[in-house]
């Protein structure tokens, strides 16, 4: 019993770290807040981390509930969930910090812009994305003990708290890194993201094919 906690757990983290990626987070961030003072910067990271985190366990909490009302498996989420991985995966390795952009000329709106980018797109989609939130429901519906559902809780605010610092310090971790070394890294999460997308696929598909097996015999 002890070694399956820490399995899962340990899976919580590495499907969590993978698929948030507080590197990629890191230099959006950093662009974001380079024209703001350092207390009103590491006030958007608390309050962006807080929000994904919050976000993350109202979706691990109310992912049955999604499944009644639209009617979906936790296999055919498994099959998503794992296409997801491997997308993002796949542009993890490719080294491409994000998709989106973002225009930095808004930054001169001050107050009322520095409240909405902590909770878009800093906590959404960032940070707590698509890929973050499948995880989540799918890890939730995959034990029902009371100590895995803590353990992914606890998952979820050691991920956001591992964020929250590298927010704090984007600026001097991206300077020491340097463009080089930050591709590399996320090529490396990349991998692992596209091995757990393969793993959830794998494992989403097989009950269907089996139930289809069976129905055809």
């Amino acid at each position: 019993m002890p070694n399956e906690l820490l399995e899962f757990f340990l899976l919580c983290l590495t499907s969590l770290f993978t698929m948030i990626n507080p590197l990629s987070v890191t230099p959006i961030f950093t662009s974001m807040t380079s024209q703001l003072d350092r207390a009103t910067a590491r006030r958007v990271a608390g309050k962006a981390t807080l929000t994904a985190a919050i976000i993350l366990i109202l979706f691990a909490v109310t992912g049955q509930f999604i499944f009644k009302i639209f009617s979906i498996t936790v296999d055919s989420l498994r099959i998503v969930g794992g296409v997801i991985f491997f997308i993002m995966g796949y542009e993890m390795i490719q080294a491409r910090l994000s998709k989106i952009r973002f225009d930095k000329d808004n930054l001169h709106e001050m107050e009322s812009y520095t409240q909405d980018i902590a909770i878009t797109p800093i906590a959404i989609p960032l940070i707590a994305g698509p890929g973050a939130i499948a995880s989540v429901i799918i890890l939730m519906s995959s034990n029902t003990g009371l100590v895995y559902h803590l353990m992914l809780f606890s998952s979820i605010a050691l991920v956001a708290l591992v964020t929250y610092v590298f927010l704090l310090f984007s600026t001097p971790i991206m300077d020491r890194l340097g463009e080089s070394g930050n591709k590399v890294l996320l090529r490396i999460m990349g991998l692992i993201v596209m091995v757990i997308g393969v793993e959830f696929f794998v494992g989403g598909l097989t009950p269907i094919v089996r139930n289809m097996l069976m129905i055809q015999a």
